[in-house]
This record gives structure tokens, sequence and C-alpha cells, in this order.
């Protein structure tokens, strides 16, 4: 139990010293790398928790796919920060009041574990019981039974996310050409071809 409580204490010190430097960093590659350690320390949390699967998805989809993609988008994109954050204080007051709401959200949270006891009654526990099956296992039949309609939900409102950020990103650069499908379609035989007769012993000006 006692190298369990330090290696617990050990991810957990580094996963809060990593955050930390993620928003303090002034070099975005550096702020990306602090928050790798961030997620890989977390990772190390859920397996001492017994939660193997939310490690495994927090290495592979975020270390693996976001922090890395977000990444080479810094690096080969050169995007100008000081730029960015020039409009900061224009969104501070914005930013503080949903951070107040944010904070006053969880001293709610964690009061009523004091207020209430009796709330820890009811928080939901694996079905069925995990020394019967796995944790992934357990947590895929919760999520594609009993919830199977919100998860639905959350991917739609993923992919619709995804599409307006791309859309909101797009910018057509002037003088590039680009392919048309539907010009492509309409075009007809008489836009395509044109037909010249040329007089015998002299070539087309």
């Amino acid at each position: 139990m006692l190298i369990a409580d330090a290696f617990f204490y050990l991810f957990a010190t580094i996963t809060v010293g990593a955050a930390v430097m993620v928003i303090s960093a002034r070099n975005p590659v550096h702020a990306v790398l602090f928050l790798i350690l961030a997620f890989v320390s977390s990772a190390g949390i859920f397996i001492l928790l017994g939660a193997e699967f939310l490690a495994f998805i927090l290495v592979v989809v975020y270390v693996g796919a976001v922090a890395v993609l977000f990444m080479f988008v810094v690096m080969m994109l050169d995007v100008d920060f000081t730029e960015l954050r020039s409009g900061f204080l224009s969104y501070l007051p914005v930013g503080a009041l949903i951070g107040i709401i944010l904070l006053a959200e969880l001293i709610l949270v964690l009061g009523s574990w004091v207020i209430t006891p009796e709330v820890a009654a009811h928080v939901a526990t694996p079905t069925p019981p995990l020394t019967e099956i796995s944790n992934t296992e357990a947590l895929g039949r919760v999520l594609y039974t009993k919830y199977v309609y919100f998860f639905q939900a959350a991917g739609v409102i993923l992919l619709i996310a995804m599409i307006g950020a791309i859309v909101l990103t797009l910018q057509h650069k002037t003088g590039v050409k680009r392919q048309s499908i539907a010009a492509q379609v309409a075009r007809t035989p008489a836009d395509a071809i044109e037909i010249k007769q040329v007089e015998s012993g002299k070539g087309l000006l």
C-alpha cells in the first residue's frame, strides 16, 4: 500500500506541476511537451485506480493524436502568438466570469460531499461488478447499452464541431486555381470544344 501511495503522490505532483507549466510557458512547443507529460502522469493515476482503459485512451488519443497534431500545427504554420495575445484583455471580463461560475460549481459539488454524506450512496457502480469482468468490458457494456444515445449524440456534436472548425479556418488564396466539381459536371460540349475551320495551307493564329 505504501508503494501505491508513493506512486500516486508522485504522479499527482508531476501532473499538477506540468499543468501549471502548460499555462505559464511562453514557448508554445514547450507548453505542448508539458501537456504530454501531464497526460502521461494522469494515465499513471488511472492505472493505479484500476481504470486501465481510460489510461490507454488518454495516451493513445490525446498524446498520440491531439497533442502531437497541435505541436505540428504550431511548428509548421508559424502562428504569430503575439498577434493572438493582443486581444487578451478584451476577453478578460468574460473569461473571469466563466471562471467564477466554474469555481462556484466545483465548490457546490465538493461541498455536497461534506453537507450531505448520503450522496455517496447514490453514486453509480459498474454493472456488472469489476470482479467478474475487466474494466474495459464493463465500461463498454454500460456505454453501448445504457448510454448509447448519449454516446451517439456526442459523436454527432464532435463531427459538427470539426466541420465548423474547418469551414471557419479555411482560407482561399487569390490567384490559386481550385477544382470545382459542380462546374465540371455542368460543362457542355459547346463550352469545352471550339471547332475552327482552317483553310488549306494556313495554320491557326
